[in-house]
């Protein structure tokens, strides 16, 4: 079994965080590994706000201890850290085991909220885990934090954006990209260094989105741990959010998931 590693927050409604991260890998056939830096939680009488409870240090490195140096590991992402401990351990152990297949999803905020979870958690972020990413996965509101670009509306700002990000480390940038104004396509951007690509897919309309971005990076760094190009992992990554989205369902009156495991499912119970 190729195996693969999340290092990221345990979210209790299923639909995001490491457990989307293992439904993920689930489907593409590896053996997933967690290391939990967090528990976010929602508060249904309070419409839904989000709680987090970070881990303590001590649990964050025993748990890098297993994964890395008692397992081994082919690919590992991170998510959602919460402390600056999370930070450091996570670059620790990247580095000291060589991760080449890093994706880092520099998670800066809850969904729907409109303001970074703290900025200068999200400084470090990008000064320690930027230079070891093999894909780096920001939605357009990261985009802006780590870029400096502010309000980002249109193509050519997500290509500055991109360059910029590419600027700082990280080998392959991946910008989950927004419904920009007259778009008849959902729209993902992909930089190299030196080619700017658009990613495109039929636009969906749906609500049911939680969750999407950590499914996205973890497919990515799935790809990447079955020895996919990073393009390759990214294209892949993009038809198989579509598919999850595309089958997407209310889990409450406040939020719903997609489905990873829409395209087996279905074959098998139809």
């Amino acid at each position: 079994m190729i195996k693969i590693a999340t290092i990221a927050g345990s979210d209790a409604s299923g639909g995001a965080g490491l457990e989307a991260d293992l439904k993920t890998f689930e489907e593409y056939g590896l053996y997933g590994m967690t290391a939990v830096t967090l528990i976010a939680t929602m508060d249904p009488d309070n419409g839904w706000a989000h709680k987090v409870f970070p881990l303590s240090e001590d649990a964050v490195r025993s748990q890098m201890e297993t994964i890395f140096k008692g397992v081994g590991v082919s690919a590992a992402k991170s998510g959602m850290l919460g402390s600056f401990f999370a930070v450091d351990i996570t670059r620790e152990y990247i580095s000291s085991y060589k991760i080449k297949n890093f994706v880092l999803d520099p998670v800066m905020v809850c969904k729907g909220a409109g303001e970074p979870l703290n900025p200068e958690l999200n400084n470090a972020i990008a000064e320690k885990l930027l230079p070891l990413a093999e894909v780096v996965t920001p939605n357009v509101f990261e985009a802006e934090q780590l870029s400096g670009i502010k309000n980002i509306g249109n193509t050519k700002e997500i290509e500055e954006a991109a360059h910029i990000i590419y600027k700082k480390g990280a080998r392959h940038v991946f910008i989950k990209g927004p419904r920009l104004l007259g778009a008849v396509k959902a729209q993902d951007f992909f930089y190299d260094g030196n080619d700017f690509e658009i990613i495109e897919s039929e636009l969906l309309n749906t609500k049911w989105t939680h969750g999407a971005g950590c499914t996205v990076s973890a497919a990515i760094c799935a790809g990447l741990a079955r020895s996919l190009p990073p393009l390759e992992a990214v294209r892949l990554a993009k038809k198989f959010i579509t598919n999850s989205l595309n089958s997407g369902f209310a889990l409450n009156q406040w939020v719903g998931p997609g489905n990873p495991s829409a395209w087996r499912s279905s074959k098998l119970f139809s």
